[in-house]
């Protein structure tokens, strides 16, 4: 089961080959930190997913959560890993230590969480939601509530969750009818009722913090007046010991599709006495401070898409591997020719290249922005540290969304590849795809991602972060362009950035417009094509990395000699597959791409003059 969570060496290839984490041991921030340092944390991450998490995931999603008199009772299984997860500190890899994180840099926190979000995400997400919840309170709390919240959140012994759907305001959010009254000790009477709250309760741990929205009496309708509150499901001391319950109850949770460990849950606040709440930030300040949080959080849910692919993807190479069915079409016709692994077989390999370049493309792109936090926070001056902050906000929408939709794709390829056996629950394909889904949905679905990608993403500056981005592709394509073997990649992906700028024009322009309805209904190919694009420069990147690599492994062998060299060598056959995997997606997927641009800059307006008795139905 060890090789069907994530790809070790591959890892270790965007690490310290592609992106160069190592560069960061010069700064001072992490001038104490060596590679040795960083394959140990790797190393005993997978450690712990294998032997620790993974043996829960089928367990769990059997069990489910039981909620009883208002309490969630989470699966038995989950509570050994989770003190475990508490116990050794791999809450907040990449926070400061004297605040209860590891002080590892948010690419080495990528790599160790692989091995946690593509073992159980259900499980893990209880030890690792208070994260963002501390965040918030880090960046724009009070030295107080600092003191009294931050370091329990970031080392699990507290849960953390975000309240702020409710059952009339899902992704309208200004429409929340959620009220906070002032009172006379300076806190704050919350009444309302929130749902779909992910760990809104649970029995893991002795307190759990909500961070919810709510509009204080007199405010400004719209977002403009919501504030968020700090909200303890027990009340919390002046001086950090627990007092009383709060009026927070949990009203029921959630039957899913998947992730039916993480209890996904509905509260009321208030409607048994006086729910008590702290303001964080100022007043009206509630949708500024929770974007913190959800961008976050959209990073994460970007991961979690990632990460159920890449454990699917390897499930379906190594049952492609073992199940033997069908000859070799070269021996189809011979009646005594044996039945081979079905790897031999053409249409088997074209989904799992499909699967691999996307799982390695997205591998990329997450630790390309884990990054861009990296090199902001060790900045050695402004300039650097808010261009690579206004990277990470151009691409957030893009991780999510992208990340969450070819994660499931893959996903259900991989379903596909295991035939019939893929649709039942002894092969584990099956329940990744049902818990991945949910990955486009929540946090933003993947068309409020697209609204943002178009509306305020790709504006930013005038077009000016968006630029400097499409010159960095370029500057990889000019790299490539340079070895002889992938100098034709690099022309195809240079072509494809030329027509994704020209298309981002068209629809910039159309969304000012008179037409700017048009533009938004195109936003979401509009976003799958630029994901398509970044997915061919990071692995034409890939492979400008590896072919010279490669070319010195087979330096002067003939060309009968290089197949059983890649066959024997698992370093050549590792830059081979970097190579290969380049060239099916630039050649392949691609061209399907630059048909989706093209529609978008046609602009068809059928989606806008079909009535809605057109569509059917009642």
């Amino acid at each position: 089961m060890a090789q069907q969570i994530a790809d070790r060496r591959d890892i270790d290839f965007v690490l310290y080959e592609q992106l160069d984490v190592e560069q960061l041991f010069k700064s001072k921030k992490y001038r104490e930190l060596n590679k040795k340092m960083v394959d140990m944390v790797v190393t005993e991450a997978r450690a712990f997913g294998i032997k620790e998490v993974l043996p829960t995931l089928a367990e769990g999603d059997k069990d489910g959560v039981a909620f009883e008199n208002g309490k969630v009772i989470v699966p038995e299984c989950y509570r050994r890993p989770y003190q475990l997860m508490v116990e050794n500190g791999w809450t907040s890899l990449a926070e400061d230590p004297a605040m209860g994180g590891q002080g590892l840099p948010h690419m080495v926190m990528r790599a160790a969480y692989e091995y946690f979000y593509g073992t159980n995400w259900a499980m893990v997400t209880y030890a690792l939601e208070g994260h963002g919840t501390g965040k918030m309170i880090e960046l724009f709390g009070t030295d107080k509530q600092k003191a009294l919240f931050l370091e329990k959140l970031y080392t699990g012994q507290w849960g953390g969750t975000m309240d702020l759907t409710e059952p009339e305001a899902g992704s309208d959010v200004g429409a929340l009818t959620t009220s906070a009254r002032r009172l006379d000790d300076g806190t704050y009477a919350i009444t309302g009722n929130k749902i779909y709250i992910t760990n809104g309760e649970h029995d893991l741990t002795e307190n759990i913090i909500h961070p919810v929205l709510a509009r204080i009496d007199g405010a400004p309708t719209g977002t403009k007046g919501i504030s968020i509150f700090i909200v303890p499901k027990i009340w919390v001391n002046a001086d950090g010991s627990l007092g009383e319950v709060n009026d927070i109850v949990c009203t029921g949770t959630e039957e899913k599709m998947g992730i039916h460990g993480s209890a996904t849950c509905a509260t009321s606040m208030g409607s048994k006495g006086v729910c008590r709440g702290l303001l964080l930030g100022g007043e009206n300040a509630g949708m500024k401070i929770m974007f913190h949080m959800m961008n976050e959080a959209r990073l994460d849910v970007g991961f979690m898409g990632f990460s159920h692919a890449t454990a699917a993807f390897l499930h379906a190479a190594n049952f492609a591997r073992e199940r033997i069915q069908g000859k070799d079409l070269a021996d189809g016709r011979s009646a005594e020719a044996p039945p081979v692994p079905i790897i031999r077989h053409p249409d088997v390999r074209r989904m799992l290249l499909w699967m691999k370049a996307h799982v390695e493309g997205m591998r990329s792109f997450v630790y390309y922005v884990a990054r861009c936090f990296d090199l902001a926070e060790c900045a050695a001056d402004e300039k650097e540290r808010v261009r690579n902050d206004d990277r990470i906000a151009l691409l957030t929408p893009l991780i999510k969304a992208y990340c969450a939709e070819r994660g499931f794709e893959v996903c259900i390829e991989a379903m596909q590849v295991h035939g019939g056996c893929g649709y039942t629950a002894d092969y584990p394909v099956e329940q990744l795809a049902r818990d991945c889904k949910i990955a486009s949905i929540f946090e933003g679905t993947d068309g409020i991602q697209a609204m943002d990608l178009l509306g305020r993403k790709l504006g930013m500056k005038k077009g000016a972060v968006f630029m400097d981005f499409i010159g960095e592709i370029k500057n990889t394509i000019g790299q490539a362009k340079a070895t002889d073997a992938i100098n034709p990649l690099a022309t195809t992906l240079e072509a494809a950035l030329e027509q994704l700028g020209e298309t981002a024009t068209v629809i910039g322009r159309q969304a000012v417009s008179p037409k700017y309805k048009i533009a938004f209904a195109s936003a979401h190919p509009f976003m799958m094509a630029m994901g398509d694009v970044i997915m061919g420069w990071m692995l034409l990147w890939r492979a400008a990395v590896s072919a010279p690599k490669l070319e010195k492994i087979v330096d002067g062998m003939d060309n009968e000699k290089k197949p059983a060299t890649l066959e024997r060598d698992k370093n050549a056959a590792f830059y081979d597959g970097q190579i290969q995997s380049a060239r099916y997606f630039i050649n392949s997927v691609l061209p399907i791409t630059l048909g989706r641009l093209a529609g978008v800059r046609a602009g068809d307006e059928a989606i806008l003059e079909i009535t809605e008795r057109g569509f059917g139905g009642v």
